[in-house]
């Protein structure tokens, strides 16, 4: 990790930092530390919410948007997505003006095919290969094509790399879309909802008075306010598991992910469940889709007295939960 290979480089004299100016970390998680680089000169990006606040209560300064310029040197944490990685290298070289930029991951984030890819693109490439990833670093990168681009779908909908389901429609927001209750009525919440697929099909129905959209990822939030051009709703960039709305909801509607980077993690669309009893009416319901092989069930009977399986397809399936009526025993 870069914990681990930044202050080899280091150390070996393999790389040498610019003894002053500003350093631009790119893209790190809550899993990242950088005790190799001086704190106060360091100033994080990130555009997703619990990484923000993560870093901002660690003392870090923290931006929501890429710097123009003003760098001595810069370090990306490589994200899942190609498209994404490429087009934070492109940024970090602008950033720095063709100074030193670094690139750290494992290997499963396809640091191999980032190393060959920057091979005939960049000046004074070296790289170490150390706790199963790898460190990149380079100068001067000329690869203009790398600019991040609009991604175009079906319906006119936007993405933009690296936001989850950038490429296609998600299967799991398409079950749920085609099955979704024509009875959806008053203040709905879409928790979690990305760049707005399942929004617009909410806001379809003539009986949602309101519909706020609350997401962790402001990039793909960003696209929803190009999806979604409905007088009805409003765009909160937060966490959804602690979001607070100004009143209780009638409906939430949810895919919730159980991903973090490559590592699947249940308890994370379980913490959405309970967010979702927490901003709900006393009456209000839930009505969301999983992956079949999911364990939500006992955290859906825990927060609300009536759970209901809705059916879906072999792969996915769609449940609610009301808190009006208390289970029958």
């Amino acid at each position: 990790m870069l914990q681990t290979r930044l202050p080899i480089a280091l150390d070996d004299g393999l790389i040498t930092l610019p003894s002053d100016g500003p350093i631009l970390v790119v893209g790190p998680t809550t899993e990242h530390d950088f005790p190799a680089l001086p704190k106060d000169r360091v100033t994080i990006y990130s555009q997703f919410y619990p990484d923000v606040t993560f870093w901002q209560a660690r003392g870090y300064s923290v931006e929501c948007e890429l710097p123009e310029k003003g760098f001595a040197a810069a370090v990306v944490c490589a994200p899942r997505s190609k498209a994404l990685a490429q087009a934070w290298l492109h940024a970090a070289n602008r950033a720095t003006e063709g100074g030193l930029v670094i690139l750290d991951g494992q290997k499963t984030d396809g640091m191999d095919s980032h190393l060959k890819a920057l091979k005939n693109r960049a000046r004074n490439l070296g790289h170490l290969s150390k706790a199963h990833g790898k460190l990149v670093w380079f100068q001067g990168l000329d690869a203009a094509e790398w600019e991040t681009a609009d991604i175009r779908l079906p319906d006119g909908f936007v993405t933009r790399p690296g936001v989850f389901s950038a490429e296609k429609i998600d299967k799991g927001s398409e079950v749920l879309a085609a099955v979704m209750p024509d009875a959806i009525n008053g203040r709905v919440a879409d928790l979690g909802a990305g760049w707005g697929y399942l929004s617009r099909h909410i806001l379809s129905r003539e009986g949602v008075e309101a519909l706020d959209l609350i997401e962790a990822d402001k990039v793909a939030l960003d696209c929803a306010r190009r999806n979604v051009d409905d007088p009805r709703a409003r765009f909160f960039w937060d966490d959804a598991t602690a979001f607070t709305p100004d009143q209780p909801y009638d409906v939430v509607i949810s895919n919730p992910p159980f991903h973090t980077s490559r590592a699947g993690r249940p308890e994370l669309g379980q913490a959405f469940i309970q967010s979702a009893a927490r901003i709900l009416k006393p009456s209000g319901r839930l009505v969301m889709v999983a992956n079949r092989h999911l364990p939500y069930e006992d955290t859906l009977a825990k927060h609300f007295r009536v759970v209901e399986d809705l059916g879906g397809t072999p792969g996915f399936k769609l449940l609610a939960g009301l808190k009006l009526h208390r289970a029958s025993r």
